[in-house]
């Protein structure tokens, strides 16, 4: 076999092989538009738990703190046996609706990667537990 028909053939197999990818990815619905976030009442000083896309309103202040993604999660999985727990790293859009400010927090489940809390409108934000599938997140505000 000659090298140009080596060529064609493996360019023709890598354009069947895009264009299968491209159907299976066709097919799958798409994310539709956002919906807006439903939103809880928390109570400065007590934890609060928002399954991701929540956010949470704290009563007496000017503060919204929203639960958007999740950055990394190296956590030992159930079932598992790992040398180093892991941490996860979760997403928050912090908000003060009455200034019109906002801003994004990381925060780590453990301090070995990152800070675990953060200060935003005279507030203090704390990660205080993550669930297993990192679906929910337990927050501090303060």
């Amino acid at each position: 076999m000659d090298l140009q028909r080596f060529v064609a053939g493996l360019f023709a197999f890598a354009v069947v092989t895009v264009g299968a990818g491209s159907s299976v990815a066709a097919g799958r619905p798409g994310p539709g538009p956002a919906a807006p976030p439903s939103t809880v009442s928390a109570a400065a000083g007590q934890d609060v738990t928002l399954r991701l896309g929540q956010e949470a309103a704290v009563q007496g202040k000017d503060l919204t703190v929203r639960y958007t993604r999740v950055v990394a999660d190296s956590r030992c999985r159930p079932g598992m046996q790992c040398i180093w727990q892991g941490e996860a790293t979760l997403a928050f859009l912090l908000k003060e609706p009455g200034h019109g400010e906002s801003t994004t927090a990381e925060l780590h489940s453990g301090p070995r990667t990152g800070p675990q809390a953060t200060s935003f409108a005279a507030s203090r934000i704390e990660l205080v537990s993550v669930s297993e599938d990192a679906g929910e997140a337990t927050v501090r505000i303060s």
